[in-house]
């Protein structure tokens, strides 16, 4: 029969050829072997190089694919019914051909899956959800004045999407008005078991708010004061706003006094002035000492007597926390914020004496110039004075949203002497926390229970609400106040940026916007979460007398994580 004669055929040729593959396979083996391993190294760092990004994109792109599969499963589904018929009628299936084609339907479904969620940029985010955030009336975190072209200027904060959207109803894409979400119950349901465990501690509250509807969706002694930590600052961002508006700008200015030729350094309590040489769009010292230096060679003049004054502010300089790294002593004439290392944001060992370093760096940046300057002392510009140059802030807008997203507590006390002599109050402790009070007081907030002793929230006998945080969020995203929006284009963004740029690796990066608050025993956490349906909700939760801090923090992310889902 003709299948055996080839049978045979076939038979011999495998003989024939057998020889030739194992020979081939001994030669080839080795190489495969050697570059294997010359390769491997290479392979594992750039794995352990690309593991955190992957990590980010496959935590971002869970829910569309989520939603893709959920959409797609119906198709699949008839599709297999369609040909399952014609499947069972093939009894010798020729399993490479399948393969194949299961194979090249999987890439095209992934790449399918990927075009309705992409594209994407090289940080791993959607370039399209990207677009919709900037998409709205306001664009939150835009340059604030500074100039999109300047060198090596700091970058905006990353602007909040929907959290910019009117409370009277957010617009769809298509047009429409989006649905608000479920009523409160479905809230309660994921966020009760979440804020009962243990690790929060034997006093917490919570609330949580529709920014769209501006109903009230879950409340859990959402009137209780409770020790806020640095979600203090929410406070303190939305009272420095409404009293100075996010035009204004910290100058610091050089004066000489004509009668007794004294140049006068005069803070204006700016602490993120910088005597680095790359300024990064910040208040220069060096700057303002080769102006100050061109305008005292038109006056002849090579030598002068420095001083420096800080009368700004008054009372202590001191926070009740006393020396800690985690702030400086609070002066009007300051530079790096009186940092010793070079380090922009966090802990950082301190100048015992912030204004006197100040003056001795600006007298060098003087004789780089040609001028020589005394060692500097304290003293008080004149009313006679002659002011010879200036440098100014970036416009408060700015400097309020490094201050929530990098929980900079010398910004907050800075900005909150700021808002007290605004206020007409004395620029000191008390004073500045007074103004704060009242100016939330006249935008009609709940500021009941409420007690502020700091811009910071340093110090453990500031008291806050859950709601009040939650009332202060909803503030900024009113668009009657548009002055108002660096609240929430500050707070940090969870897996992006600041205190949050290590937090959320299980599924909300992107999704929520908060701000973190931290001491021994307290764990706060304030801000936005975007819902699937796109609405985004205001959130407070407060847990006080913690003794597990790590454990704590990680249920506060899972309850923020639980309104995005």
């Amino acid at each position: 029969m003709p299948w055996r004669v080839a049978k045979e055929r076939a038979a011999r040729a495998a003989r024939a050829v057998r020889p030739h593959l194992t020979h081939a396979a001994r030669t080839v083996t080795p190489r495969i072997t050697r570059a294997a391993r010359s390769t491997k190294p290479q392979l594992t760092r750039v794995a352990r190089a690309t593991k955190p990004q992957l990590t980010r994109v496959a935590l971002a792109t869970k829910p569309q694919l989520t939603r893709v599969v959920r959409a797609t499963k119906p198709q699949l589904a008839r599709a297999v019914r369609a040909t399952g018929p014609q499947l069972a009628r093939i009894t010798k299936p020729r399993t490479w051909q399948y393969s194949a084609g299961a194979a090249t339907a999987g890439l095209a479904l992934a790449a399918g899956v990927v075009t309705a969620a992409g594209p994407w940029d090289s940080t791993g985010q959607r370039t399209a959800e990207r677009d919709r955030v900037v998409a709205r009336e306001h664009t939150g975190g835009a340059d604030h004045g500074r100039g999109s072209g300047a060198a090596g200027s700091p970058r905006p904060a990353p602007s909040a999407g929907a959290v910019l959207a009117a409370l009277g109803g957010t617009t769809a894409p298509g047009g429409g008005t989006k649905a608000a979400p479920a009523d409160g119950t479905a809230v309660a349901d994921v966020l009760d078991p979440l804020l009962e465990d243990p690790a929060l501690g034997t006093h917490r509250a919570a609330s949580v708010v529709d920014l769209t509807t501006g109903k009230r969706l879950y409340g859990l002694g959402g009137d209780v004061p409770l020790t806020p930590a640095s979600t203090t600052k929410i406070a303190t961002a939305v009272a420095a706003l409404t009293a100075l508006g996010p035009d204004h700008r910290l100058t610091t200015r050089a004066a000489l006094e004509a009668d007794t030729g004294e140049l006068v350094l005069v803070g204006g309590g700016d602490p993120t002035l910088t005597a680095r040489e790359d300024a990064r769009g910040l208040a220069s010292l060096r700057t303002l000492a080769e102006k100050t230096a061109a305008a005292l060679e038109k006056r002849d003049v090579r030598k002068v007597t420095l001083s420096y004054d800080t009368t700004l502010y008054a009372g202590a300089e001191m926070h009740p926390i006393g020396v800690n790294e985690n702030l400086a002593p609070v002066t009007a004439l300051m530079a790096d914020e009186a940092r010793t290392d070079d380090s922009t944001s966090g802990p950082a060992p301190r100048e015992g004496d912030p204004a006197d370093a100040a003056a001795r760096a600006f007298a060098g940046f003087l004789k780089q110039h040609g001028i020589t300057a005394s060692a500097p002392g304290p003293s008080k510009a004149t009313d006679r004075s002659d002011t010879l140059a200036t440098v100014s802030s970036p416009p408060l807008s700015g400097l309020v949203e490094r201050m929530l997203t990098n929980s900079d507590n010398d910004l907050a006390e800075a900005l909150a002497r700021h808002t007290a002599a605004a206020s007409g109050r004395p620029a000191d402790f008390d004073g500045a926390s007074a103004a704060v009070g009242e100016t939330l007081k006249r935008l009609g907030l709940p500021v009941g229970g409420a007690r502020f002793h700091d811009g910071s929230g340093l110090d453990r006998a500031d008291l806050v609400t859950a709601d009040l945080l939650t009332a202060l969020l909803a503030e900024a995203a009113d668009p009657a106040r548009p002055q108002l929006r660096p609240v929430l284009t500050g707070l940090p963004v969870a897996g992006f940026t600041g205190t949050l740029a290590g937090r959320y690796t299980d599924g909300a990066a992107g999704l929520v916007r908060a701000k973190t608050g931290t001491l021994t025993g307290v764990n706060t956490l304030a801000g936005t979460a975007t819902t699937p349906d796109g609405h985004v909700l205001a959130f407070a939760f407060l847990a006080n007398e913690t003794t597990d801090p790590w454990t704590a923090q990680y249920t506060l992310d899972k309850a923020a994580t639980s309104l995005t889902s």
